[in-house]
């Protein structure tokens, strides 16, 4: 069962003017914790898509049988549609939808990459466990307390429709997916803002700062919030992201890409 199922799970698209932007959501979570920025960026006239990856949004059975090239496919998709009505296309990804957004940068033409709370490397060492156990362990409960969240703002976690549980099979595919891209940061040549929390629990202390270095743009801007956890697009600090992310888009349209 999804945490809070009065929120739609559903994708988004609000249409707007020729510059467009990809907002991708996080891993077991939906477009609803993107919804926001999406709103925000759209009401000052870009157009916005915000898809559902692939296994999410229904059921943690349906997540457990999709591979991370399944929620790629859900990424590309968009961005094609995008590439439809929009000239321009910049892709901002939260968490998960961090590494999709930079494999994306690397295999298709973009104007700028957003990434935010980028889970290059996460803090927890038993992820290392999974590929041995996820055989036998197929589902892991998430905390349902709100008071042992990262998150400083302590209505955010209702901004959040997600399943209250990790597919290991899914866990063992965001690991290759991280193996996958990490390697392809030094590929990345587009216009880059990297946004990440220091109260952030879940990625590695250092995965903000290594994703900031390792990215090869030479024009690449780093955000850093002292008083937001790792969901930093609905926490407390999140109109102050979306507002960065609004003018960042607007300085760098009609620019080409490295």
């Amino acid at each position: 069962m999804p945490q809070f199922p009065w929120l739609d799970p559903a994708p988004f698209f609000f249409s707007a003017g020729p510059v467009g932007c990809l907002l991708i959501h996080g891993f077991t979570g939906s477009p609803p914790e993107m919804r926001p920025m999406g709103e925000f960026l759209s009401e000052r006239g870009l157009t916005v898509s915000g898809p559902l990856l692939a296994g999410h949004g229904t059921t943690p059975e349906d997540m457990a049988r999709t591979t991370w090239q399944d929620w790629y496919a859900s990424v590309e998709l968009a961005y094609q549609d995008l590439r439809q009505s929009c000239a321009e296309v910049f892709v901002g990804g939260f968490s998960l939808g961090s590494l999709l957004a930079a494999h994306l940068a690397v295999h298709c033409e973009l104007s700028g990459l957003i990434l935010m709370s980028p889970a290059f490397w996460v803090r927890d060492w038993r992820m290392n466990l999974v590929p041995l156990l996820r055989r036998l362990i197929k589902f892991v409960p998430k905390d349902p307390n709100p008071e042992h969240s990262d998150l400083t703002d302590p209505e955010a976690y209702k901004r959040f429709w997600s399943y209250d549980v990790y597919p290991t099979a899914a866990v063992h595919q965001l690991l290759t997916l991280q193996n996958v891209v990490r390697p392809e940061l030094e590929r990345v040549r587009q216009p880059t803002l990297v946004i990440y929390a220091t109260g952030d629990m879940d990625i590695a202390p250092h995965s903000g700062p290594n994703t900031y270095k390792r990215i090869a743009a030479r024009d690449k801007e780093l955000l850093v919030l002292h008083n937001s956890g790792h969901g930093l697009v609905v926490d407390s600090e999140s109109e102050l992201v979306f507002q960065k992310v609004y003018v960042w888009i607007t300085a760098r349209q009609g620019a080409i890409a490295e």
